[in-house]
């Protein structure tokens, strides 16, 4: 099936989001809150939704429960050419606490069963100019299926050691990571140039905003000119992790989750314009500032139009 600019894999749940007075939350047997309320969450889906809105192909495939959180996906993601197979333990969920600067504290039940794969049929007959794979235990054995189609991941809050995002971090063209479980953030995205398969890596710092570094911009020993390095060997030129400030907000803070999701979404739109790398960082803040100004995960992900016009001011 032709005419998909990206094929999204995994990453689909339910969110659960409490408005709570203060981060962290002081014990209390009772607080009185706003509503409480339950959207459409996850990386996956925020991806998914961004892109859309942002007037690309889309194509969705996730193991989603028969369950009432799988019925709100599948409504949520009604305008999208989606492909759902059956997850045993039901449809994923967060508990999202968020304070009132947009803050949030996570709960994540990721509802796994251990040797569950994403079905072939599911994206087979999809033909994308890129995917972008959500950091499923499921969608691992995929990373080898996309020949020659550019991979992208989301590593999120990932230490730089844990063994679990291993296979995605090392196995995609294009990385984005957040740099808050990270101690040393650019030794890390040097690790992932010289140890993987990325060709760019993508490290946000919320309203510090990113950290940008690229296979261009390291020496690789065993190339033409650089004969003095051992093959192998990767050197790293001064200054080479280059930093992008974050986009002004354009309204106050709501709430902040889902802005990692529309970074990347607006990246992902630069990328597949053609766009240069600074153009994509540029993109990539101005949708994740917007997302810091809606309340819901991935409920009002900013479109095209708003998108290049706040992005040229």
């Amino acid at each position: 099936m032709s005419g998909h600019d990206v094929l999204v894999l995994g990453g689909a749940g339910v969110d659960t989001t409490v408005y709570v007075p203060e981060l962290p939350l002081p014990y209390r047997d009772t607080y009185q809150v706003p509503p409480v309320t339950d959207r459409i969450g996850n990386t996956g889906a925020g991806v998914a939704l961004g892109c859309h809105a942002l007037g690309l192909g889309v194509a969705f495939a996730d193991l989603i429960g028969d369950d009432p959180q799988g019925a709100l996906i599948r409504h949520a993601l009604r305008d999208l050419d989606c492909r759902w197979g059956p997850a045993e333990a039901g449809t994923r969920r967060s508990v999202l606490l968020v304070g009132p600067d947009g803050r949030r504290t996570s709960f994540y039940d990721a509802k796994a069963t251990p040797g569950e794969l994403m079905p072939r049929q599911l994206y087979a007959d999809v033909r994308p100019r890129h995917v972008h794979l959500s950091i499923m235990d499921f969608c691992r054995h995929l990373i080898p299926e996309f020949d020659g189609v550019p991979l992208s991941t989301d590593l999120h809050d990932w230490d730089g050691a844990a063994g679990y995002q291993k296979d995605f971090a090392y196995g995609c063209d294009l990385v984005f990571l957040s740099a808050a479980a990270l101690p040393d953030p650019p030794a890390v995205m040097r690790d992932l140039i010289a140890r993987g398969r990325a060709r760019t890596v993508v490290c946000t710092r919320g309203a510090d905003g990113c950290l940008v570094l690229t296979r261009d911009e390291v020496l690789v020993g065993g190339g033409a000119g650089e004969a003095r390095v051992p093959e192998g060997e990767v050197l790293f030129r001064e200054g080479e992790v280059r930093a992008f400030p974050a986009a002004p907000l354009p309204g106050p803070v709501a709430d902040s989750n889902g802005a990692g999701d529309a970074f990347v979404s607006g990246f992902l739109y630069g990328s597949l314009r053609g766009e240069p790398l600074e153009r994509c960082v540029r993109l990539g803040a101005v949708a994740g500032a917007h997302a810091c100004t809606v309340t819901g995960t991935h409920e009002s992900p900013i479109t095209e139009p708003l998108l290049l016009a706040r992005a040229a001011g």
